[in-house]
């Protein structure tokens, strides 16, 4: 089963199991990983905002536009920064490294 990593808002790295076809959010909710998800992945908010790793950036699927508008509304936006409900795990992705923001902004 392919693996990713999250590294938490203290620093903590925690590898956990990423089942193909799942998204980052999805994977985040059944670790227990604290990411809000406050839309539930229907593409209303930026509160699953992840920081991907750089070097796993440019393995990404370009976000779409609708995604880019709500990134524009996330707290602590980066060059990396994505969001966990349109990150999909691939097998090209086994390993992937993403790490929460700083904060988050509700809306």
């Amino acid at each position: 089963m392919p693996k990713m990593t999250f590294i938490e808002r203290d620093g903590t790295r925690r590898e956990v199991e990423a089942p193909l076809g799942l998204s980052v959010l999805e994977i985040a909710h059944r670790h227990g990983v604290d990411i809000e998800g406050a839309c539930e992945g229907s593409l209303a908010c930026s509160t699953c905002h992840v920081i991907v790793d750089s070097s796993w950036f440019p393995k990404l699927a370009e976000p779409t536009e609708d995604e880019e508008d709500m990134l524009d509304l996330a707290f602590d936006l980066q060059e990396t920064s994505r969001l966990g409900c349109q990150l999909i795990m691939t097998e090209e992705l086994d390993g992937l490294v993403v790490k929460l923001p700083a904060g988050s902004r509700h809306a």
